[in-house]
């Protein structure tokens, strides 16, 4: 038999990083030669996209030059230039001049900005499969596979969106850009919101709609009707999305978004049925039972063939993790491009959970800072709902407080916005007396009790707790639980006397 010998190769010379120098060089001829493709690449292409840094350093000075309607040629970049060293090696000014005689920069500069592009998306790829492999194999710091795995899909979805981790830098002057449009948005929006709608015009006064980057706590003890506010609020970003849609408003000015929904306590079939309620009218639960008459299953199908193509995305997986949800959410804004996620609720989420040792107030804090990182990681506002400690119920007043929010601090400190669902209506039903008129006292005090429940019925406070961008206070809001909607109050002692 023979001898088996192992061969130990000489290591392989690293393969190059994938560039074209080449495609670079003709594409700035080519916006030299024509300003105005700029129009066409700039949104796109960065100059950190270009593989040699004075390519990169060129496009930035063109883009800026043709920002201040100047002409942006050999001439006119001369002087910005001239001390340039990299470019001194390249022969200097004179090499812009060369740029601009090549045959190829006068035809394809998009498809040039195209290929600059996706290779520089290929060297980001590249730079995260190292980083990955080189975490991997070292084995000196604590093993964690499952969060290596989450860091990896955050940054492949960052390579994505962004082209790497180059979008994470804003200047201030791309900020204050930003401000300005979303300032713009407000004043253009009439109602004067820069966010995403809730459809309820006085919560749209008090916040200025669902702000992108912030997470927003929706609290409230069980009775409340915080899913019946979440889901309302869902319904009517994502309605307002299609209208704006068809009025042909650009995405960008929409008030509306499309909708991702984690329901990790309802199946989507129940949630559907709550928003169909809302929308056609039909009480709930007479669509549970199947008592619908002739004329309410009309009404009842005419709302689910309107709504068959709104854009509301239901997950309802249950026992998520907060590392899973990131990852389901990061797919569904690359697929769907959603504006506004909602997750009902935070503590039926679950944490990363190493080593079991965890009590459930850090567990807590890692879900509440894993919502509030995935909302500055999307850009888009996260609505999350969160259940209040029994403390409530231990009160005289069953107003809730920022100290009832359950199991953690960091829940508040985290949140940008905390807010409480509160209806006096469920707790004077509770305390409903048995009437007797053969006993006076017993007759009063159920005939109070009626006076009380008239004052209270169908009126809801949406309390805003804590709000980083502007004021606290208290929004009234009209609930109507046999359709589970909530809606703008309106105080019939306000209201025009009828004439005639």
């Amino acid at each position: 038999m023979p001898e088996l010998k192992l061969i130990h190769d000489a290591p392989a010379a690293a393969p190059a990083l994938p560039r074209n120098v080449e495609a670079e060089a003709a594409l700035l001829g080519a916006l030299m030669i024509d300003n105005r493709l700029a129009e066409d690449v700039q949104l796109t292409l960065k100059p950190e996209h270009f593989f040699e840094p004075v390519h990169g350093r060129i496009y930035d000075a063109i883009l800026k030059l043709i920002d201040r309607n100047m002409l942006a040629n050999p001439v006119t970049l001369k002087p910005l230039f001239e001390a340039d060293e990299t470019l001194k090696e390249l022969g200097g000014p004179a090499y812009l001049a060369q740029l601009t005689g090549s045959s190829a920069a006068l035809i394809g500069g998009r498809d040039f900005a195209i290929q600059i592009y996706e290779l520089a998306l290929l060297r980001e790829l590249v730079a995260v499969g190292r980083d990955m492999v080189e975490k991997a194999l070292d084995t000196s710091e604590e093993i964690n596979p499952k969060g290596l795995v989450e860091e990896a899909e955050t940054a492949l979805y960052r390579v994505a969106e962004q082209g790497g981790e180059s979008g994470g830098t804003k200047t201030f002057a791309q900020a204050t850009m930003m401000a300005v449009k979303q300032a713009e948005k407000a004043q253009n929006s009439g109602g004067h919101i820069s966010g995403v709608t809730t459809g309820l015009a006085d919560v749209n006064a008090r916040t200025g709609g669902l702000q992108r980057s912030d997470l927003l706590i929706l609290a409230g003890r069980p009775g409340m009707g915080k899913t019946s506010l979440a889901t309302n609020i869902a319904f009517n970003a994502a309605q307002r999305w299609v209208r704006d849609m068809e009025d042909g408003i650009p995405p960008e000015k929409s008030l509306g978004a499309k909708t991702a929904f984690f329901s990790l306590e309802m199946s989507a079939d129940q949630l559907a049925t709550r928003v169909l309620a809302e929308n056609s009218g039909v009480v709930g639960s007479k669509i549970r039972k199947g008592e619908l008459s002739a004329e309410e299953f009309k009404h009842f199908a005419r709302a689910a063939a309107e709504l068959e193509t709104l854009p509301l995305y239901i997950d309802d997986t249950p026992g998520l993790t907060i590392a899973a949800l990131r990852t389901r959410a990061r797919r569904m804004k690359r697929k769907f491009g959603i504006g506004l996620i909602v997750v009902d609720y935070l503590q039926l989420l679950q944490g990363g959970g190493r080593g079991g040792t965890d009590n459930r107030v850090q567990e807590i804090s890692e879900i509440s800072r894993g919502l509030k990182t995935l909302a500055k990681e999307l850009d888009v506002p996260v609505l999350a709902l969160s259940q209040l400690s029994r403390a409530v119920e231990q009160r005289e007043d069953k107003k809730p407080q920022l100290s009832d929010l359950r199991e953690s601090g960091s829940i508040e400190q985290d949140a940008d916005i905390v807010m409480f669902v509160y209806r006096e209506e469920y707790y004077v039903a509770a305390k409903e007396p048995k009437g007797d008129s053969a006993d006076p006292k017993a007759d009063e005090a159920y005939r109070q009790w009626q006076l009380e429940m008239q004052e209270a019925f169908q009126k809801a406070e949406l309390i805003i707790a804590k709000q980083r961008h502007g004021a606290t206070g208290k929004v009234r809001l009209k609930f109507d639980s046999a359709i589970t909607r909530f809606s703008d109050y309106v105080d019939d002692s306000y209201l025009p006397t009828r004439v005639g």
